[in-house]
């Protein structure tokens, strides 16, 4: 079907919205990512997973290799409870996990969709959209505007586009826990292409051995206190690593892994969230892709991986079907069973990541008979094994449009 969809504004230029300008460009629709921010968002956050079918995902767009390139294969996987291993059973004949720095990735997707003809415009805050007859404005704050037949709301957790498409959406919810992150000259004897999910005496914590000889891990450190990114590092990195040394001094090798990490090495990611169940995914000309509409918890190694598949999934929509809103609609139906699974997945998992003294001794006795019956492939299969069949037509849903 051919798609009277010629143009797109795309707001925000993180993961989501360079893949979603790229996907959109190889299906004939010319498409502008306008970011807030004064460049790209090079040597931001620390690293990030991506998942098998996320990777397949960006062989669609011609990421793929790029990241491959960049990025840490993980092919296995133990779990640590009070400094215990237990290694975790895993799937069979696929692509491995890969760790990326998430600054890297960034330029991977930046450069990727430059090549394939994207333009990105810098500085560009988002305040208002005005629809009209075939097409819609977007207005900035400095006071110039763009308009397209379309605008996608690739814009992050915080996404102004959210509160345009539904102003009653729900917001971010913070799961009580601050991020960080480092590399390490941390003397540790480790298995390589393997990742350990420690549950220490007060905090959970992961790492994994690098090429270099270096290690890298991540800290969830329970907190009520709300820190945002800003303030999270106004606070002195000398600080938090005081904090960090005192959290996990009781664990092996997480004593190890705070006391080798210097304030220049110690990336603070802050707060972090999950989306709640978002009720409207479009209105009108207007719909959400990635973390604006679904942010799994960092715990199901997917966020990245569900905003790639989402953003080139919206745009086989476009490409396929004749009317904008009939689109939206189709590409809601395809993707919120698939992302809601996911969260519903690991919603239970975050819980542990705080686990008291009781918990994690409960969970020591019950781990070897867990993982005995853990059925990988039922639990992990779906997720991993799945493919976007680019060439194949997208047919409209049998929804209301």
């Amino acid at each position: 079907m051919s798609t009277t969809t010629r143009s797109a504004i795309i707001i925000g230029g993180g993961i989501s919205g360079p893949v979603t300008a790229t996907a959109l460009h190889r299906a004939g629709i010319d498409a502008t990512v306008f970011e807030a921010y004064p460049g790209p968002a090079y040597g931001i956050g620390a690293n990030l997973a991506l998942a098998p079918n996320g990777v397949a995902a960006l062989d669609l767009v011609g990421a793929g290799d790029p990241v491959r390139a960049k990025a840490v294969p993980v092919s296995h996987s133990t779990m640590s409870v009070n400094s215990k291993q237990f290694p975790l059973p895993g799937l069979v004949d696929i692509e491995p996990l890969r760790v990326i720095d998430r600054s890297d990735l960034h330029e991977i997707l930046h450069d990727t969709a430059v090549a394939a003809g994207v333009r990105f415009e810098y500085d560009k805050r988002l305040v208002e959209v005005e629809e009209h007859a075939g097409g819609v404005t977007a207005i900035f704050a400095d006071g110039s505007s763009a308009t397209a037949d379309v605008l996608i709301g690739a814009d992050g957790i915080r996404s102004t586009v959210r509160t345009l498409v539904d102003p009653n959406a729900p917001g971010p919810t913070y799961l009580r826990m601050l991020g960080f992150g480092a590399y390490t000259d941390a003397p540790l004897d480790l298995e390589p292409e393997t990742m350990t999910f420690a549950f220490g005496k007060r905090a959970y914590y992961l790492y994994w051995a690098m090429p270099d000889g270096r290690v890298a891990w991540g800290a969830n450190l329970p907190t009520e206190q709300y820190y945002s990114l800003t303030e999270a590092r106004a606070v002195s990195a000398e600080q938090w690593l005081r904090t960090l040394r005192a959290t996990y001094a009781d664990d092996l090798p997480g004593r190890q892994l705070a006391e080798a990490t210097t304030a220049a090495q110690l990336q603070v990611i802050g707060a972090l969230h999950v989306m709640p169940r978002v009720p409207h995914w479009h209105r009108g000309r207007m719909a959400l892709t990635g973390d604006a509409i679904h942010a799994p918890s960092n715990t199901s190694g997917q966020g990245a991986s569900l905003a790639i598949e989402s953003g080139i999934e919206l745009a086989r929509c476009l490409r396929d079907i004749d009317n904008p809103a009939t689109a939206f609609a189709t590409y809601e139906a395809l993707r919120r069973p698939r992302v809601e699974g996911v969260a519903a997945r690991v919603a239970r998992m975050n819980q542990t990541k705080a686990a008291g003294p009781v918990a994690r001794m409960a969970m020591q006795v019950m781990m070897p008979i867990m993982f005995k019956r853990m059925n990988p492939e039922k639990m992990l299969g779906g997720e991993q094994r799945f493919r976007i069949d680019w060439d194949t037509t997208v047919r409209p849903a049998a929804v209301n449009a």
